[in-house]
């Protein structure tokens, strides 16, 4: 329905587009499995749904995964808190032949990976995106609209992985209203 791209990040969005809490957990640079932990009281655990070289090939994925060189592996994982419920939907695109360097333990989320091996970082948000998705309903058995990111992880100065996350509104719960109105920004048609 809406997408922003680096102005929309770097100024953030009217109130009541998108809530404060919201915007600091869409906009922020901070580790999204850590909030997660923090707002639910729970350890953020994740659910690996798939794990696919992809070469070359764009995969969909917003644009700066060019940045990411190829050939490249796709990761998507739920992130979920320990009593089950989804909080969250990523994908990641990693160069493949240095994925193992960074995620040694797949089934941990990519920030405790990263964080164990001291790897110093910079998230770098590029875009944000509110829209329906049929599938993602289902999955976190909530309505849409949903409010999504993505960024990239710099590492020594090099782009490491491109990630893409989408929140479920069940953090209304700990967040509060999501605000919601598409103002500013560019209207997209409706994807999924």
């Amino acid at each position: 329905m809406w997408q922003g791209g680096e102005d929309a990040v770097r100024n953030g969005l009217p109130h009541q587009q998108l809530a404060p809490a919201w915007q600091m957990l869409l906009l922020g640079d901070g580790s999204p499995t850590r909030h997660l932990r923090l707002l639910t009281g729970e350890p953020t655990e994740v659910d690996v749904i798939d794990m696919s070289a992809i070469g070359t090939d764009g995969d969909c994925a917003p644009d700066l995964i060019k940045a990411v060189p190829s050939p490249r592996l796709r990761r998507q994982v739920w992130l979920r808190t320990a009593s089950g419920q989804r909080l969250a939907y990523a994908t990641s695109w990693w160069e493949a032949s240095h994925i193992d360097d960074y995620l040694q333990n797949r089934s941990l989320p990519i920030w405790e990976n990263l964080s164990r091996i001291h790897a110093e970082l910079y998230r770098d948000v590029r875009g944000i995106y509110y829209g329906h998705s049929q599938p993602l309903e289902q999955a976190f058995n909530q309505s849409g609209p949903f409010w999504g990111r993505h960024y990239l992880f710099w590492h020594h100065g090099q782009p490491l992985t491109l990630i893409y996350e989408v929140f479920s509104p069940y953090l209304q719960n700990y967040l509060g209203p999501m605000g919601g109105k598409a103002t500013g920004g560019k209207a997209i048609g409706n994807r999924q």
